[in-house]
């Protein structure tokens, strides 16, 4: 069986055994093609060694077409990555072909973590006019992504009815179909209220847009603010205030997971926060409360002047 006929199958199994999102399937999806595209319709009985090598030089010399770059490291990774997911998939079903574990990823420098210090971060939040409605819902948009450390995509799937404030937490179904609590600060609490309060209408989703045609069908969901739409408010306040740090939704994530860290918290319940499925994922936040400590070493130790 050709290997364009299984990549099918295989995207068709992350989607229906996997759970695996739609924006994942398409990622592995372009992945893949790159290298079908690359060795052809073959059998994956040839894929050995030695295409591997081939394969990651091609990656390393691979002029990107619209930024005319070569692919970042991490890049070539990801469709290393692709790769060896797919291997492991033939595996499974018992097709002979090459062990996932034989393909190895290149070293690559870790990106650095866009995070806001507590100036910053406190511009940012204040930054959204309360006393109109698009900055009151702007505001409760960036103290729930600062308070829970929600993606992006989950905070645009929420609904009014999601949320128990007088708890103070939800649960969420998140990347990969995991299920975890999400807990909300007193002052995400407060601007969620007072955002509430001030809705005129019983649409079902929480953030909703203001602008274009008011369309009430099937619980307002049209109303509901997209991912994209969101980034684009953050992006909004980020050039307003002029920060160094182009934040992002995902920043905001960072800063949760670092004002967690830096604070006491244990990285294990960080990770559980942030839903991620590998502690190793979650370890990439302890650079930046290294520096923390570095910091206090500098201010406090005896030695240093």
């Amino acid at each position: 069986m050709s290997i364009s006929v299984l990549i099918t199958d295989f995207l068709e199994y992350l989607e229906l055994e996997r759970n695996v999102s739609q924006l994942t399937i398409k990622n592995y999806d372009h992945y893949l093609k790159r290298f079908l595209d690359f060795a052809g319709d073959i059998d994956p009985l040839t894929i050995d060694l030695n295409l591997i090598r081939r394969y990651r030089l091609h990656l390393a010399r691979f002029i990107d077409g619209r930024t005319k770059k070569p692919l970042k490291r991490v890049t070539q990774n990801y469709f290393m990555i692709a790769l060896r997911a797919f291997l492991r998939y033939l595996a499974r079903v018992d097709i002979e072909t090459l062990s996932a574990e034989k393909v190895e990823l290149g070293d690559s420098d870790p990106r650095p973590l866009k995070i806001l210090d507590d100036a910053q971060l406190a511009q940012l939040l204040e930054a959204p006019e309360s006393g109109k409605k698009e900055g009151l819902r702007d505001r409760a948009i960036l103290e729930t992504l600062f308070s829970t450390g929600l993606r992006v995509s989950e905070l645009s799937s929420l609904n009014v009815n999601s949320i128990n404030l007088d708890r103070r937490e939800f649960g969420i179904v998140g990347k990969g179909g995991k299920e975890r609590v999400v807990f909300i600060s007193d002052s995400a609490a407060d601007w969620l209220e007072r955002y509430l309060m001030s809705r005129k209408n019983s649409f079902k989703p929480l953030f909703i847009r203001y602008q274009g045609r008011v369309d009430p069908t099937n619980g307002g969901e049209t109303m509901r603010l997209t991912p994209r739409s969101i980034e684009r408010i953050v992006e909004k306040y980020v050039k307003k205030l002029g920060l160094s740090v182009k934040a992002t939704p995902h920043t905001l994530r960072h800063c949760f997971a670092t004002d967690l860290l830096i604070n006491g918290a244990d990285i294990r319940s960080v990770q559980e926060m942030l839903g991620h499925a590998n502690i190793q994922t979650t370890q990439i936040y302890t650079h930046v409360t290294n520096r923390h400590l570095r910091d206090i070493h500098k201010s406090f130790h005896s030695g240093n002047k």
